[in-house]
């Protein structure tokens, strides 16, 4: 192993130094080492092994791009697997956890959603009136009549930041009260 890593350190510094065949063995020694282990970490990651090359090709190319910001008195090794590390958690979040399912296998056994159950909207009027008056006119501006908070503002004669509070009050009640009927 140390010795592989030696080797590579050697031939990294013989490719920044212009050595093309030189860069050209190291990306050929390195290539079935990264692809195994991007196939190791899509695997421990739940993911399907199949997208390691791009994952390898996406570390190559930042190797490639960044090779001059690898500092030559120090083991390639680390360097190259921190980029490899990063390219992998890169792909994995674009990925996120996804799992496909055929909802047809399924259509006929999946419980419909159960809507929640709404207030009226003259539940909903009565309860804002019995909130404060500067609060019930920021919820009636911004939720009801659409304005925006710099508009609420100018109209009332507040600051924004006091109408984000009035409003955020306002609806904290409002849920309050409608969460106990």
């Amino acid at each position: 192993m140390r010795e592989r890593e030696d080797e590579w350190t050697g031939l990294m510094r013989s490719a920044i130094s212009g050595d093309d065949a030189a860069y050209h063995r190291l990306l050929k020694a390195i290539t079935p080492v990264l692809r195994a282990a991007a196939r190791r970490g899509l695997a421990r990651a739940g993911q399907p092994v199949d997208q390691s090359e791009d994952i390898v090709q996406d570390i190559l190319l930042a190797v490639h791009l960044k090779r001059q910001t690898w500092d030559t008195s120090a083991a390639f090794a680390p360097w190259l697997f921190a980029i490899a590390r990063n390219k992998l958690i890169d792909a994995l979040r674009r990925r996120g956890k996804r799992i496909f399912v055929n909802i047809d296998d399924f259509a006929e056994t999946l419980p419909g959603e159960t809507p929640e159950p709404t207030a009226s909207p003259s539940e909903v009027s009565a309860q804002l009136q019995a909130l404060p008056a500067r609060q019930r006119e920021v919820l009636q501006s911004i939720a009801v009549d659409s304005a925006s908070i710099k508009d609420t503002a100018a109209k009332f004669s507040m600051t924004e930041g006091a109408v984000r509070v009035a409003l955020h009050r306002g609806l904290a009640s409002l849920t309050a009260k409608l969460r106990d009927r």
